[in-house]
């Protein structure tokens, strides 16, 4: 009987990925590991929509910034000598600033998937390295987020001219191999870099919750990752 119970301690223990508290409180609970990774989700996820969706949230952040599409980027050297300069940086302007009206879509989702993350899936994060985070949001919310965005990134940049002359001419592009596919429509690719950067964001601010959890504030969040 005391062998079983041996096994099953120890079992126990890897399966919470070795999360202990203090030697007088004994081991963490299943039940405030998977809380902990809960609301570090949630934390992390309304932070970088609060940090995103704002002015300047994407154009000012040099980690996110979206810059043009490669093959753009390249011929915007050609229209800055040819006066055109003002032009590719009203189009870099508004790709950034749509991604920024944009990212408030995604806060009810990211928290809605933070909220229902599975004791599984809280085992995998924190096993898992320092993209754990971003693979657990991306899996879950890439493809809804995309469907949520692609309409404001398309309002927002068709204000634009050289937006409809870029996908024109990168269609023909994308033919020659010049262009790749996914960066053929401006709306694809701005929507596409708006996730990407959310993603990161997310990151960002569970890295600073796993290396200050007292500075959080949260009593479950330095119990569960001091």
């Amino acid at each position: 009987m005391r062998r079983r119970e041996l096994t099953a301690m120890v079992s126990g223990l890897l399966w919470l990925g070795g999360w202990q508290e203090s030697a007088q409180a004994g081991f963490l609970s299943q039940a405030d590991a998977s809380a902990g990774v809960r609301a570090a989700l949630e934390r992390g996820a309304v932070a970088a929509v609060g940090l995103l969706g704002k002015q300047d949230g994407f154009l000012g952040n040099p980690k996110v910034r979206i810059p043009l599409p490669g093959f753009l980027n390249d011929a915007a050297k050609v229209l800055k000598f040819t006066g055109q300069q003002k032009r590719v940086d009203e189009l870099t302007k508004a790709m950034n600033r749509a991604a920024e009206a944009a990212v408030p879509e995604a806060r009810d989702m990211l928290v809605n998937a933070a909220k229902t993350i599975s004791v599984q899936d809280a085992l995998k994060i924190v096993r898992g390295g320092d993209t754990s985070v971003t693979d657990y949001f991306a899996g879950r919310t890439r493809s809804p987020l995309t469907t949520k965005f692609l309409p404001i990134v398309t309002e927002a940049t068709a204000k634009v001219s050289l937006a409809e002359k870029y996908n024109a001419v990168a269609a023909k592009a994308t033919g020659l191999g010049l262009v790749k596919k996914e960066d053929a429509n401006i709306q694809n690719y701005v929507t596409r870099k708006a996730l990407d950067g959310l993603y990161v964001m997310i990151g960002e601010e569970e890295k600073k919750i796993r290396q200050d959890p007292v500075g959080t504030g949260s009593d479950l969040l330095r119990k569960v990752f001091g």
